[in-house]
């Protein structure tokens, strides 16, 4: 038998539930995903369209689209997110945080070149995305947390004069 995770908006006046097993789980860095969670990374799970739900509420639900790619789904009442259709991927990701049920297992990384937070994981950094779904399938090296430009900070630290 699947197994089968509830979650709400922020208000709860939408529920929905996702059955079975994601097909992909990861993090997000793009720009978009960064400003729409308000958040330095979004916690990804990607589940075909059959298996997410929308249980109460479904006249409260709105949509938002910047792109074609993406149709991004919120709660009218309180602003509070849920989920993300992608048609041209034929997936749904419901934020992790939505489903709080749900155990997040990470996979990868995907738009890491826009990150604003390196996180040293062990998972592949996908410079974009996956070839499969349009990106360039290129991943980067996982680095150090403190970049470059955070080390040279370092460096200089109390090396700069205070003029009076």
């Amino acid at each position: 038998m699947s197994q089968t995770y509830e979650g709400n908006c922020f208000c709860g006046a939408v529920e929905l539930t996702v059955t079975g097993e994601p097909v992909a789980a990861g993090f997000c860095h793009c720009s978009s995903c960064r400003s729409w969670a308000a958040a330095p990374v979004n916690a990804f799970t990607l589940w075909k369209p059959e298996a997410v739900k929308i249980t109460k509420g479904e006249g409260n639900v709105g949509v938002y689209h910047k792109t074609e790619r993406s149709y991004r789904k919120f709660c009218k009442i309180c602003g509070g997110h849920l989920l993300t259709d992608h048609p041209l991927w034929g997936l749904v990701d419901v934020y992790a945080a939505t489903i709080p049920t749900y155990r997040h297992e990470p996979k990868l990384h995907v738009n890491y070149q826009e990150t604003v937070l390196r996180i040293k994981d062990g998972l592949p950094k996908m410079r974009d995305m996956p070839k499969e779904m349009g990106g360039s399938g290129e991943t980067l090296p996982e680095e150090d947390p403190v970049d470059t430009a955070g080390r040279a900070a370092l460096r200089n630290r109390g090396r700069a004069k205070v003029e009076a």
